[in-house]
């Protein structure tokens, strides 16, 4: 049974959901943190300003209060001898606040009402008067809340005793919760709607922000989309200085590994596919040409055929070893220099024809894998023996400089011609003169393989009276580049580039 794709969602469009949710989760908590903290403070409010309406009255009644008195009467200070002149000056000189309303109860009637317009009447609710009476009629301040017909109240009820008077008088007064409380939820309709303003604003401009980071993910995709074997020349432009353009830096320099492999590949074949036509064809051409009834030329053809395929076998071993080499760095450990030297120079001795002489040996430590230098520095010394008149004298040493060490071979033989210096370091790659005429033409490219395996690069310095090949490579961690040797030509393809040989 075949399950239903889920849908894909972009790294941009997912960023910006979460950012968001996020966003909306902090604006509703805090939104609402804030309404019922404000909420709870308008209800204190509210019962403050009751409480002060109680004690501005008690100070009326008194005469120990001026509050809200119109000084420009004298009967406005004047203390009252009854309970319904007490309620009457309450009522006067105490106006209702906004949404505020009050009245003033004389033995269970409403005598008093206040002298201006207020935003209800308490005498809509008998229920809620008749309630109020019998809470304050005891003599006792109460402050409650009450659900009447004209809406939820928060009130106060005082009892007014006048000394001397049977009277008792009850002073109301009453605030619309409901009201108060919705006026900070209006204002916290006016947060919501700026904090949708807010959150869309930051949606796009999250939007646009997110592209332009995320574009080198994008090109990124398009950029693989189009690289083949055939065409990995394309690169990635590198904007910026984030974690997304170090990635791109990475990928570059990924594409850059296997552009080089891919081209080292193809050149591979195309030189072995033109080393091996050569042999292929010489003993194509005697076997058509032999003449089985002749057994000379049988034994003639056989020995031609079995020289060839023995060229063919050393060629794919040198291509095999070379491969190996530029597969993997050398695996370095701390080699005694002087020691090392000596015990390739003793192998050295068993190449015959010529005078083997050791002219210095450095007394240095160095992190190197003393199998692939031998290799590299035996394959010097032999192509010296090969390009030296016989019998002459070939100079081998290590010397030490500058933080590196040089193993060289130096011999007498007829010298590198001007401009073959680059030639000779490539696949199959030979001088002009006699000197690399013979082999396959992969020696000097595994030394240099071996000298980048350590960190470093092949020296050369030569004249018609003779060349001398180095290797050179780090005396300290690998990363640091080995300066370039006294004299002599540094391959330029393992040279450091912000250097010229001397």
């Amino acid at each position: 049974m075949s399950r239903t794709p889920l849908p894909r969602f972009s790294v941009r469009s997912r960023i910006l959901a979460v950012i968001l949710i996020v966003t909306a989760l902090g604006m509703s908590v805090s939104g609402f943190t804030a309404y019922l903290v404000q909420r709870d403070r308008v209800l204190e409010g509210l019962d403050t300003d009751l409480l002060a309406s109680v004690e501005a009255a008690r100070g009326i009644v008194t005469g120990t209060s001026t509050a809200a008195a119109d000084e420009t009467t004298p009967e406005a200070a004047a203390v009252p001898t009854t309970a319904v002149d007490a309620l009457s000056d309450i009522l006067q000189r105490l106006v209702p606040g906004r949404h505020e309303s009050s009245v003033g109860i004389i033995d269970g009637e409403v005598r008093w009402l206040p002298f201006v317009e207020t935003a209800f009447d308490l005498t809509d609710d008998p229920a809620f008067i008749e309630r109020a009476w019998q809470e304050a009629s005891g003599g006792q301040v109460t402050l409650g809340t009450a659900i009447t017909s004209v809406g939820t109240l928060r009130y106060v009820s005082a009892p007014v005793i006048i000394e001397g008077d049977e009277q008792i008088g009850v002073f109301v007064t009453a605030v619309d919760a409901q009201r108060a409380v919705d006026e900070v939820g209006g204002a916290f309709l006016t947060y919501a709607g700026l904090a949708l303003a807010s959150l869309a604003a930051i949606g796009v401009i999250g939007w646009f922000v997110a592209g332009r980071l995320l574009a080198p993910i994008r090109v990124l995709a398009e950029t693989a989309s189009r690289i083949t074997a055939a065409d990995v020349s394309e690169r990635i432009p590198v904007n910026g200085r984030d974690d997304v353009s170090a990635l791109t830096e990475t990928v570059n320099a990924m594409l850059d590994r296997i552009d080089e492999a891919l081209t080292s590949q193809r050149q591979l074949l195309d030189d072995v596919r033109h080393e091996l036509k050569t042999p292929i064809t010489i003993v194509r051409g005697h076997l058509e040409l032999l003449d089985e009834s002749k057994p000379d030329d049988v034994r003639t053809v056989r020995d031609i055929a079995i020289d060839e395929l023995d060229r063919m076998a050393e060629l794919v071993n040198d291509i095999d070893a070379l491969a190996r080499v530029e597969r993997s760095d050398a695996v370095a450990e701390p080699t005694d220099v002087a020691d090392f030297t000596a015990l390739v120079f003793s192998k050295m001795q068993a190449i015959p024809g010529h005078d083997w002489q050791l002219v210095e040996a450095a007394d240095v430590v160095a992190p190197l894998s003393p199998s692939r230098i031998t290799q590299a520095w035996v394959q010097l010394a032999d192509n010296a023996a090969k390009y030296s008149p016989e019998g002459t004298a070939i100079r081998v040493g290590s010397t030490s400089y500058a933080g590196t060490v040089e193993f060289w071979v130096a011999d007498s033989g007829p010298g590198i011609p001007a401009g073959a210096e680059k030639r000779i370091f490539e696949r199959f790659g030979r001088a002009d003169t006699g000197r690399g005429i013979a082999g396959s033409g992969l020696g000097l490219p595994i030394v240099a393989a071996i000298a980048r395996a350590h960190g470093g690069y092949v020296s050369l310095d030569s004249s018609p009276a003779g060349s001398r090949f180095g290797i050179v490579v780090p005396t300290v961690e690998r990363g640091a580049a080995p300066p370039p040797p006294a004299a002599g030509f540094i391959e330029p393809d393992t040279a450091d580039p912000t250097r010229s040989p001397a």
